[in-house]
């Protein structure tokens, strides 16, 4: 029998009675409170024939259970079946990653996202702020990096094959930026809807924008380059002087100030070595920090964002190759370049959330067939994520209960508009709210059912996404 609501994610308890609420204004009848009785994780929801009742351990359990709600009333007609929910999740980071720097997407699209995030009781925007082809973040006292970072001449047209005489443009600027005011408002959204907004600064790769904004901050100052018209690893890395430190302590230190998030996510990955292997200055700077390989340089710089990010009350977050040097204990790694780097990090003691390429990258293809839109590459069905085992070395209780949570990611390079982010996203980003949520365990079959049922809530907000079939 087909489930009354189909909710995703599904609650971990659903128990329907006889009889419906006839409300033309379901908000307005639903009683809300906060109980010291349920644990800060839980909520409770009640529907009868008189009107809703939701209690919560803690604000964000409230969250959640208004948005379970939401998906209650949207599309009912006014008719809701009587149900009592208990619910709570498996995970406390329960993310979708954003990439703003590669394509850039005003505030209101973001909010759009925020929206459908909160829909599936999603509570965590990673927001990927900086890259080589794009910085979007004000920063006071360095103008350029929105004056000239912020945008590129034109971009990449399809894919960046091997032969770059085969590259062809489009011709067209782009770019953006937020404004540090802009930002604070987007953190009002997501809060008022249980949606938490952690910023990312990608460093010390990563950096080409920076480098053409400000020369002196890149390794060879003398040479102006432009922000990065293609997409793949730019060689152009931060420098190693100390006013590329104090650069960096300012741009920490007000985007802190920005997101009040415990978190703030340093990036890490993909940092080519060759400008500092050729550089006079890189390897002075070694022998007076007492360094005999390169890649400990890198190292210096998490080190510092550490330092400065900690003093600010942040926990660090790194993507996984930060576990290649030495790292501060209380660093949390995010797993992306397989689902055995889950065991890798957790086996150091270090807490860990899933994002590994092989299931959760959504700039793959949804499908092989050739109807799909243009993307990165690789073939990532919705079934893959949802059936996916996402540590297949398997964990101790210890090592687990290090997995603080899971987060699909939607990098950009191919994706230029809202429609096409909301069809890469959804319906994948439905599963991986299941996951993250923890939801009693189904067969993919009742899960795709279940979710035939939920999809006209995402036609009711407007949220494009890709057909089933």
């Amino acid at each position: 029998m087909p489930d009354p609501l189909a909710l995703v994610p599904l609650p971990q308890s659903v128990i329907y009675s006889h009889g419906v609420w006839e409300t033309t204004d379901p908000w307005a009848g639903l009683s809300i409170g906060i109980s010291e009785d349920l644990p800060r994780t839980e909520y409770t929801l009640s529907i009868s024939p008189a009107g809703a009742n939701l209690s919560a351990g803690s604000e964000a359990a409230l969250a959640d259970g208004r948005n379970t709600f939401a998906q209650i009333v949207a599309g009912s007609g006014g008719s809701i079946p009587c149900v009592s929910i208990v619910d709570s999740p498996k995970y406390a980071w329960r993310g979708m990653h954003l990439d703003v720097s590669r394509h850039f997407f005003t505030v209101q699209e973001v909010e759009t996202m925020i929206d459908a995030m909160a829909l599936h009781r999603l509570n965590v925007l990673h927001l990927h702020l900086t890259d080589d082809q794009g910085w979007r973040v004000e920063i006071k006292g360095y103008p350029k990096l929105t004056e000239v970072g912020a945008w590129r001449d034109q971009s990449l047209v399809g894919h960046m094959g091997e032969d770059e005489a085969s590259w062809t443009y489009d011709g067209v600027r782009h770019g953006g930026f937020y404004t540090q005011d802009d930002l604070r408002g987007l953190v009002e959204y997501g809060q008022k809807r249980g949606v938490m907004i952690v910023p990312e600064v990608d460093l010390p790769g990563h950096m080409q924008a920076v480098v053409a904004s400000y020369p002196e901050l890149g390794n060879n100052p003398s040479q102006q380059i432009g922000v990065r018209e293609v997409w793949g690893i730019s060689d152009h890395v931060l420098g190693v002087s100390d006013q590329v430190f104090e650069f960096l302590r300012d741009v920490l230190t007000q985007v802190a100030d920005i997101f009040p998030a415990p978190f703030f996510h340093i990036g890490g990955d993909e940092c080519p070595r060759v400008e500092w292997e050729r550089s006079t200055e890189a390897r002075a700077r070694m022998t007076e920090w007492g360094y005999t390989r390169v890649s400990e340089i890198q190292g210096r710089f998490t080190q510092f964002a550490y330092d400065v990010l900690t003093e600010k009350g942040k926990r660090v977050i790194g993507w996984d190759e930060v576990l290649e040097t030495h790292l501060p204990d209380d660093m949390v790694i995010m797993n992306w370049r397989h689902g055995n780097g889950v065991k890798t990090s957790t086996e150091r003691g270090f807490q860990t959330v899933i994002a590994n390429n092989e299931h959760l990258y959504f700039d793959h293809y949804q499908a092989k067939s050739e109807g799909e839109p243009l993307a990165i590459g690789g073939h990532t069905s919705i079934k893959d994520v949802y059936t996916a085992d996402y540590s297949p070395k398997k964990l101790t209780e210890d090592e687990q209960k290090l997995v603080i949570g899971m987060q699909g990611q939607l990098w950009t390079e191919y994706i230029p508009t809202l429609e096409h982010l909301q069809y890469m996203a959804f319906p994948r980003m439905c599963a991986v709210a299941e996951r993250a949520w923890g939801s009693p365990e189904q067969s993919w079959e009742e899960f795709e059912e279940r979710l035939r049922g939920h999809l006209p809530r995402l036609d009711a907000f407007g949220i494009r996404y890709r057909p089933l079939d």
